[in-house]
This record gives structure tokens, sequence and C-alpha cells, in this order.
């Protein structure tokens, strides 16, 4: 099973997943999104993956958000291509399957 964990070091929820997830004896790829952005494909791939759908991956909180709210798919996902920080995180992929560790246990429903 390949897991690859979009992950930010800075975010304290971020770092909580991780090390949820090598608690469990899980050592996710991974990928520091803010350094290395996840393309407009790779994030209609994940996108598709969560139950919440592309509205789920908004980091709602960021001010860069607020004229988002009631944008079109489309329209959200060219927002996080162009600026990765709205990217909610963490986020855990595995083959067809995604979820944004928010509480960080999420993340364990795809395990």
């Amino acid at each position: 099973m390949t897991l690859t964990l979009w992950h930010n070091p800075r975010c304290s929820t971020s770092r909580k997943t991780l090390e949820l997830l090598r608690e469990k004896g899980i050592e996710p790829n991974v990928r520091l999104y803010l350094e290395d952005a996840p393309t407009r494909a790779e994030l209609e791939e994940v996108t598709a993956r969560l139950p919440g759908g592309v509205s789920s991956l908004v980091r709602w909180k960021e001010a860069e958000a607020a004229p988002l709210k009631g944008a079109a798919d489309a329209d959200l996902l060219a927002a996080l291509a162009e600026t990765p920080r709205l990217i909610e995180r963490p986020v855990l992929i595995r083959e067809g399957e995604a979820r944004v560790g928010r509480p960080p246990e999420t993340v364990l429903e795809i395990l």
C-alpha cells in the first residue's frame, strides 16, 4: 500500500498526523506540498477521492480564500494550483482514496 502525505512541517496538525501514522508503523511518502506544489491535474485527482470534494481541500481560514466562497470547482482548483498555501493540510492519499487529516485520526479511515 503506497501512501503519500501532503505535509507542512510548520503545521501542528500536520505534524500530529505524521506522528500518528508513524505510531501505527506506517511511513508515508512525505510531500512538502508548499515546496513541491501539486499540479491542477493532481488536485483534480485528489479532490475526486475526497468525501467532501474540492471545497474540502480549501483552507478556508486563509484570507485569500474569502473571495472563493461559492466559487465553482474549476475556480477553486485554479486557486489551489496557483496558491498552494490555500490547500488544507495534511492530506493522506492512497490508491482510490484521500482524506484531510482534520482531526488527524481522520486519515485512519483509509488505512
